[in-house]
This record gives structure tokens, C-alpha cells and sequence, in this order.
């Protein structure tokens, strides 16, 4: 029986590495329904070339600083350890190579592809397990201290800190750094609309993102007896409350309407085991609006221009169910309790505060030595043929 429980656990873990690694491909055809199609190959090539990057980063480092496990032995210790360590690992390797991800679509359109993929490597090898290891593996005694002081340490299940508000914080460093599309806003304070180049491929990229986010949230239990119905329903209830919330706010606008349902994801993750449905609901109906308002506020007001909106996405979204889970996860409010909202505040803001040093030292180093964007010829021409030296379709006159 504990065989047999063993490899459930190893199954188990797996199967919900293969459904993260499977967001990747979402990942990337919501890219590449937005950018338009002179940057959809880009868009393509940018999401598994720095899966792979992050896979080698994570594997000889990053696991390391996280967690202070290292897999260079020889084969021999490596068979002798038990086979849910090794999945484990690729599990959390698919949440690291996630961030990566979430910036290529910030960063889409002009951002050179070489110091994207060293920008990658410093990112998942070192910045982002080191708050990884703090938040799970309670490296530096960060939380065994907000649990002295508030009586319960910062909770966030299933990353909404962790990856999300990292992955988006992270990216609006990189967006400032790199600047707006050339074209985007005018001098006199006009602005050209870049619309997706295609609403289905966008679509398809959202629904791929929203199947594998229950892989994400719900196999974050990492073993088949701690696995909880809750979280599956929390998930479904705030996807839904950010659907109907990113419609009415959007307008009815179908870049929001795709969007949403990752908005509220991103939200429930953090609190998904602690809340109540009906909480999950308004959290996600919060972080569908709250999405659609900073969007429109960040890109027509403050014309910073990040393509896919990872910013408001991930980054506020991941702060509001960093802070959600310590409204919604009180007893109170229906929630499991064990749970403080001024930890939840102050290890959400932790989270801020690295990705912003952390980007600002990386993307910073690079900037002034390699530099991170294209040339203003390279961009008009497009990252497709200016990187890759081939479209995404074959010219008109060829089609026939």
C-alpha cells in the first residue's frame, strides 16, 4: 500500500506538470493573437526557447537556492532518490519557466531576443527562487517571523505572489526599460491602435491557459491525500466571476472578455484551499474588473506600453489575491481561517519589492551593455523576419 501510494503521488505530480507545461502553448497563442502578424513567429519561438533556457537555469541553480536541492550527483544518488523528487522538480520547474512567459508578452514587438533569453536565465536561476524559496520552503526565517508576529505566515497556495505578481512586476521593469513601440503614441499625444492580429488565436491561447490553470492550482497539493475538491471549485468560481466582470466592464470587448478568466485565476490562486466559493466568486469578479480599469488606464493614460497587459494581468491581480486570501480566507467571511491579512500584506509587498530590484538589476545590467530592443528599421520590418528570417505565412504572390 505504501507503493502504491508512492507512485500515486509521483502520477499524480506528474500529471499536473504536464498540464502546466501545457500552458506554455496558451502562453503562446495568446501572443500571438495579439501582436500583430509581422511578431506572431517571434511569439512562437520566444515561449519554448525560453522554456528550455529556464529548464537548464532552474535544474543547475534555481532548485538549489529554492529549496537546497541539488541534482548534480551521479546517476546512481539520482535513482536512489524516490521518483516523486524528480517530478517534483519538473513541476516546479513549469511554474519557474512561467515567468519568463508572462514577460515575453509585456516585452512583445521590439525587445531583442538574445538578452531576453540571458534576461531569462539571471530571472529563473536566481531572482525568482530566491522569494520562491522564502514563501515555500520558509528560507531566512521570513516567514517563521510574520507567523511570531501575526500569529500565521504568508499563505499563497498556489503562486499568485509567487509567480504572478513576480512574473508581472518583473515585466513592467523591462516594459519602462524598453520603452513604447515606435508608432505607438505621438509627440502630440495621439495614440495608433496595434489590434490583435487574431481574436481566435487569442481565444484559443486563453481557453489552453484556463484548463491547464486547474493543473496549476489544484495538483499545487503535490500529493493525491492532500488533494482538495475546494480548490477546484474555487478556481471555477472566480474564472467565471472574471469572465462576467471583464464583459460588462469591457464592454463587451473580446480581448477583455479572454482575458478575464485568467484575471480571476490569477487571483484565487493565492487563497484558492482557504476561501469560500461565493468569496472566490468575488475575488475573481474583482481582479476581471480591475483588469479591464488599469489596462485602459495604463495604456491610454499612462501609455506604458505592455502589449498583452501582463502589468494589470499578473501584477495587480497577483497583489489582489495575495491580499484576497487574507480577506477571504477568515472564518468570518466563510474561509478556512488561519490565515492573517497583515502578513498576506506584508509578504505580498516582499514579493513587489524583489521583482522590482531584482528586474531593475538584470534588465538595468543589460541595457547598458548589450542593450534589450530592436533597432527602429529591425522593429518596422518585424522581430518575425528581422530574428527568425521567415513570416508567418508565405508571401501573397506564393500562396498559390
Amino acid at each position: 500500500m505504501e507503493a502504491f501510494q508512492s507512485g500515486g503521488d509521483v502520477l499524480f505530480v506528474l500529471m499536473g506538470a504536464v498540464m502546466v507545461l501545457a500552458m506554455h502553448a496558451g502562453f503562446a497563442f495568446l501572443e500571438v493573437g495579439t501582436v500583430r502578424k509581422k511578431n506572431q513567429v517571434n511569439a512562437l519561438v520566444k515561449i519554448i526557447a525560453d522554456f528550455a533556457m529556464s529548464t537548464i537555469f532552474y535544474f543547475f541553480i534555481g532548485y538549489a537556492v529554492a529549496y537546497g536541492t541539488s541534482f548534480l550527483s551521479g546517476a546512481p544518488t539520482l535513482v536512489e532518490k524516490s521518483g516523486y523528487e524528480l517530478v517534483k522538480f519538473f513541476f516546479l520547474l513549469t511554474f519557474a519557466a512561467a515567468i519568463p512567459a508572462i514577460i515575453s508578452g509585456g516585452i512583445a514587438e521590439r525587445a531583442r531576443f538574445y538578452p531576453q533569453l540571458a534576461a531569462t536565465a539571471a530571472l529563473v536561476g536566481v531572482i525568482y527562487p530566491f522569494f520562491e524559496g522564502i514563501t515555500w520552503n520558509g528560507n531566512l526565517g521570513i516567514q517563521a517571523w510574520l507567523e511570531a508576529q501575526f500569529g500565521a505566515g504568508f499563505h499563497d497556495f498556489a503562486g499568485s505572489v509567487v509567480v504572478h505578481a513576480m512574473g508581472g512586476w518583473l515585466a513592467l521593469v523591462a516594459v519602462l526599460l524598453l520603452g513604447a513601440r515606435h508608432g505607438r503614441y505621438g509627440k502630440d499625444g495621439t495614440m495608433s491602435a496595434h489590434p490583435p492580429s487574431s481574436i481566435p488565436f487569442l481565444a484559443l491561447g486563453a481557453w489552453i491557459l484556463t484548463v491547464g490553470w486547474f493543473g496549476f492550482n489544484v495538483m499545487s497539493a503535490q500529493s493525491v491525500e492532500a488533494v482538495n475538491g475546494l480548490v477546484a471549485l474555487n478556481s471555477l468560481m472566480a474564472m467565471v466571476g472574471g469572465v462576467l466582470a471583464a464583459l460588462f466592464v469591457g464592454r463587451n470587448d473580446p480581448g477583455f472578455v479572454h482575458n478575464g478568466p485568467l484575471a480571476g485565476l490569477v487571483a484565487i490562486c493565492a487563497g484558492s484551499d482557504l476561501m469560500h466559493p461565493v468569496g472566490a466568486l468575488v475575488t475573481g469578479a474583482v481582479a476581471g474588473a480591475l483588469f479591464v480599469w488599469t489596462f485602459t488606464l495604463t495604456q491610454n493614460k499612462w501609455k506604458i506600453d505592455d502589449v498583452l497587459g501582463v502589468w494589470p494581468l499578473h501584477g495587480l491581480c497577483g497583489v489582489w489575491g495575495g491580499i484576497a486570501a487574507g480577506i477571504f480566507g477568515m472564518e468570518a467571511l466563510g474561509g478556512m481561517g488561519g490565515v492573517s491579512l497583515a502578513a498576506q500584506v506584508v509578504g505580498t509587498l516582499l514579493g513587489v519589492v524583489v521583482a522590482l530590484i531584482g528586474g531593475g538589476v538584470v534588465y538595468g545590467a543589460l541595457k547598458m551593455t548589450v542593450g534589450l530592443r530592436l533597432s527602429q528599421e529591425e522593429e518596422y520590418l518585424g522581430a518575425d523576419l528581422s530574428i527568425h528570417k521567415i513570416g508567418a505565412e508565405p508571401p501573397s504572390s506564393m500562396r498559390d
